[in-house]
């Protein structure tokens, strides 16, 4: 929701290349400290470099052009088929086992995302071009997010979350650099027309999403652990939800509610089923 109202304010390249680039001169004392820690591998390079192309630089590119065409309501739940796209990517390429029950849960998620991206209005023929573009977008986002994460997992164990983290901001920012380069060209004065508002979303973009989140959460996981953080995280898009029909006076369609419903069970039977079937296996051992 924050970013659907800074976006306002900022061009949606620019935005994603200033928070990135700031990001990474926040980081960038704590990321020197761990490298002389650890020694980066020249051969994990080309992965550490997709994870930044994947996990931030589509992922925000295809976010912020996606908010700027639909609803933050459908946004924050359309975010709900990241652990799906998760559970189908440890299967496929990682090689994780995978029940029949969890690949119902699949089904039902991608069935209440078809629902809310618009697919029953594009049968009939009655559908908004640009919210079924900006739906199609988030999904996008989602998608890139899993890939690059998948990437991730791969090479975790070498290297601490925080030098992955910062290389990934710093290949965005130099990704970034040249579209948002283009949007001052072909408009030169938008930086003039920023408002405190404008800067104060930027800033909370930056500090809350981009770094304080990270410390937060692996906070967080090493209190409750990760079924627990797992849940809080699910329940995240229903608070944005609410926000967004509060403050920006979004309102629930009936497709949205029948979406909904689909992907929130099909979450539930596909991931958090899995996990605590296996936590249940694991008392019985």
């Amino acid at each position: 929701m924050v970013a659907k109202v800074t976006l306002q304010e900022f061009p949606p390249m620019s935005l994603a290349f200033l928070r990135f680039a700031l990001a990474s001169l926040f980081l960038a004392p704590f990321f020197l400290s761990q490298t002389k820690k650890v020694k980066i591998d020249k051969k994990d390079l080309p992965k550490l470099v997709a994870i930044g192309v994947f996990i931030t630089s589509l992922n925000i590119a295809f976010f912020f052009e996606g908010i700027q065409k639909t609803t933050a309501i459908n946004a924050s739940l359309l975010t709900l088929v990241i652990p799906v796209f998760s559970v189908l990517s440890g299967w496929w390429f990682l090689k994780e086992k995978i029940l029949v029950i969890n690949l119902v849960g699949i089904t039902l998620s991608l069935a209440g995302a078809m629902i809310i991206i618009g697919l029953p209005q594009i049968l009939s023929g009655n559908f908004s071009p640009e919210t079924l573009t900006g739906n199609t977008l988030i999904v996008l986002a989602s998608l890139s997010w899993v890939i690059g994460a998948t990437i991730s997992k791969q090479i975790s164990h070498k290297y601490p979350t925080l030098i992955i983290t910062a290389i990934a901001f710093m290949v965005s920012t130099m990704v970034m650099f040249i579209p948002a380069a283009l949007e001052y060209l072909e408009d030169p004065g938008w930086p003039s027309k920023v408002t405190v508002l404008g800067l104060l979303g930027l800033s909370y973009i930056t500090l809350l999403s981009s770094i304080s989140a990270y410390f937060l959460f692996e906070w967080g996981l090493s209190k409750v652990g990760i079924i627990a953080a797992d849940l809080f995280q699910y329940i995240e898009p229903f608070i944005a939800t609410f926000l967004a029909i509060a403050i920006l006076e979004e309102q629930i369609s009936t497709s949205f509610t029948i979406g909904a419903v689909f992907i929130v069970v099909g979450l539930y039977i596909g991931t958090l089923a899995k996990q605590i079937h296996h936590r249940h296996k694991a008392h019985r051992v």
